[in-house]
C-alpha cells in the first residue's frame, strides 16, 4: 500500500522504519528551514512594533506641546532615524557578542571531549537519567554516543549549556540590517500624516494610522504564535495606543513645567 507522506493521518500511523529516508531527509531540512525563517520574522515584527510605538509617542509628545509640523517632523525624523540605527547595531553587536560567546563554550567542551572522554560519557548518562531515562538505558545510550565524537559534543553542547547549534543561522548583519530596516519601514507610519495634512488632523490621522498597522502586525503575528489574531491584534494595538496618549499628554504638561505656555492645537 501507498501512503501518502505529506498526509499527517497517514503518516500518524506509520513505524519509524517505515519511513523513507530520503523523505525524512528533505522533511527536516524543511523544518530548519522554517525554524531560521521564524526567527528573522521575530525580529521583523519586533522591529516594526518598536519603529511604530516609539515614533508615534516622539510625535505625539511634540504635537502636544507645539503645532509647529517642522518642530513635530524633525522630532519624529530623528527619533526614527536614531532608533533604526541603533536598533541596527544592537542587534548586530548582541548576535555577534552571543556567537563569541557562545564558542567559547563549545570550546570548553570540545576540549572536556578529547582530554576527558569519560567525564564527557559520565555527564551524558546523567543528563540522560534526568530526562527520565532508567540508568542501564541512560548509560547505554551514553556509550553509544561516546562512540561518536561529534555527536558527543554537540549532545553535551545542547543538554549541558542548553545552547544550541545552529549551523545555518543567519549572520550578525543579516539580523541587524531586518532590524533596522523593520524599524524604519514602522517609524515611517506614524510620520507621513505630518508630511501631507495639517498638524491637527495629521495628529489624529498618525495616531490611527498607526494603530491599524499594529493591529494588522498583531493579527499576522497570530499566524505563528497560534493565538487568538483578534487578542494578539488588540495587545499591540493596545500598547500603541497607550504610547501615543500617553506622549500626548506629557507633550501637553511639559511646556507649562519648563516654564514655557503649551501652545494649542
Amino acid at each position: 500500500m501507498t501512503v501518502n507522506l505529506d498526509d499527517e493521518d497517514s503518516r500518524a500511523s506509520l513505524t519509524a522504519e517505515e519511513f523513507d529516508r530520503t523523505w525524512i531527509e528533505a522533511h527536516v531540512a524543511e523544518e530548519r528551514r522554517s525554524a531560521a525563517f521564524l526567527g528573522d520574522i521575530r525580529e521583523a515584527i519586533f522591529g516594526i512594533q518598536d519603529g511604530l510605538v516609539s515614533t508615534v509617542a516622539v510625535a505625539s509628545t511634540v504635537a502636544g506641546a507645539t503645532a509647529d509640523k517642522y518642530a513635530i517632523l524633525v522630532a519624529a525624523i530623528a527619533a526614527g532615524l536614531a532608533g533604526m540605527f541603533s536598533m541596527a547595531a544592537g542587534e548586530y553587536l548582541s548576535s555577534k557578542s552571543q556567537r563569541e560567546i557562545f564558542e567559547a563554550q563549545i570550546a570548553g567542551e570540545r576540549d572536556e571531549v578529547v582530554n576527558r572522554p569519560g567525564e564527557a560519557q559520565a555527564e551524558v548518562a546523567y543528563m540522560f537519567e534526568e530526562d527520565g531515562l532508567p540508568p542501564a538505558e541512560a548509560a547505554e545510550v551514553a556509550g553509544i554516543v561516546s562512540r561518536h565524537p561529534a555527536v558527543l559534543l554537540r549532545t553535551m553542547v545542547e543538554k549541558e549549556l542548553s545552547l544550541h547549534v545552529e549551523e545555518h543561522a543567519g549572520s550578525p548583519m543579516q539580523g541587524a540590517l531586518i532590524m533596522g530596516g523593520a524599524f524604519g519601514i514602522g517609524a515611517l507610519v506614524p510620520i507621513l500624516p505630518y508630511l501631507l495634512l495639517p498638524t491637527p488632523e495629521a495628529i489624529w490621522a498618525s495616531l490611527i494610522a498607526t494603530g491599524v498597522v499594529l493591529f494588522t502586525v498583531g493579527v499576522a503575528k497570530a499566524r505563528w504564535t497560534r493565538r487568538s489574531p483578534l487578542r494578539s491584534g488588540v495587545e499591540i494595538l493596545a500598547i500603541g495606543a497607550l504610547a501615543g496618549v500617553v506622549g500626548y499628554f506629557f507633550g501637553n504638561i511639559l511646556p507649562p513645567l519648563l516654564g514655557a505656555p503649551a501652545v494649542g492645537v
